[in-house]
């Protein structure tokens, strides 16, 4: 399903963004933005996957918009996804017993996301990246234990491990906590990272991250092969515009696009 396109006006050129909808590996919908150059050509393409911060009116897939709109004034094609992740009310809401279950059906989304990524016109299969904040960093990692289409991986403010948020909140003695940290284990995302190579990965932390310690962002980074990069910023679990602006140009960079244009994000 496509629903009715806009398009964003910079100085020039024109950039479309175009709603839709397409078939989920759980047989429902996922909806997603799509936002490309207007013209046909050969472009770069980048998959996008939100953070979850139900207090922030971005903890969807609006988050990367203002990124993709100006990557394709560039020479590049996004796709901009929803998540399980993307109702505010989900951390409390799910059923904590299908955590394990849901997240390798999640990594399997990603890779929907991918296929559809792929099929959208003039996409070039050599130029492709993964851009993932908060749960999208570390379900990215996963994916990146088998995903070979990938070229270049930005993930910000992940942790190493599931558990580390999934036990959030939660009341039990620590037997019940070392039960859910066992289950959670063989998805830790620090243990695919590394099947990442020879895909260059870029790392961004903040300094005062609540969630992120500099020893899980280090761990994270050292389980990792080259190349790689790890970049710190004075900024919580957020980030900063700094962190926007490196990671653009490091896609630039990796993906052979031309340099940026004057604009906000």
């Amino acid at each position: 399903m496509i629903l009715p396109l806009f398009l964003f006006f910079a100085a020039a050129p024109v950039v479309e963004v175009r709603d839709i909808a397409f078939a989920s590996v759980s047989g429902g919908q996922t909806k997603a933005y799509v936002v490309s150059p207007p013209k046909k050509g050969s472009y770069a393409g980048v998959l996008f996957v939100h953070w979850y911060e139900p207090q922030s009116a971005d903890s969807n897939r609006t988050q990367f918009l203002g990124q993709a709109i100006e990557l394709a004034e560039s020479g590049t094609v996004s796709l901009l996804i929803e998540t399980m992740w993307s109702d505010p009310g989900w951390f409390q809401k799910r059923d904590r017993s299908a955590d394990y279950r849901n997240s390798l059906v999640q990594v399997k989304e990603l890779g929907r996301a991918l296929d559809v990524l792929l099929l959208q016109p003039g996409v070039d299969p050599k130029r492709i990246a993964y851009v993932g904040h908060d749960f999208g960093a570390m379900y990215g990692a996963v994916l990146a234990g088998t995903e070979r289409r990938v070229k270049a991986w930005a993930l910000q403010a992940g942790t190493t491990s599931f558990s580390d948020w999934f036990l959030l909140g939660t009341k039990l003695d620590p037997a019940g906590r070392q039960k859910i940290v066992d289950e959670l284990a063989p998805l830790d995302p620090v243990k695919f990272i590394a099947s990442a190579a020879p895909a260059p990965v870029l790392f961004q932390f903040g300094k005062s991250d609540d969630y992120v310690s500099e020893a899980k962002a280090r761990q994270f980074f050292a389980a990792a092969k080259e190349p790689k990069e790890i970049r710190f910023y004075d900024a919580g679990h957020g980030l900063n515009a700094a962190a926007i602006e490196d990671r653009q140009s490091w896609l630039r960079a990796r993906l052979g696009l031309v340099a940026r244009r004057s604009g906000a994000y």
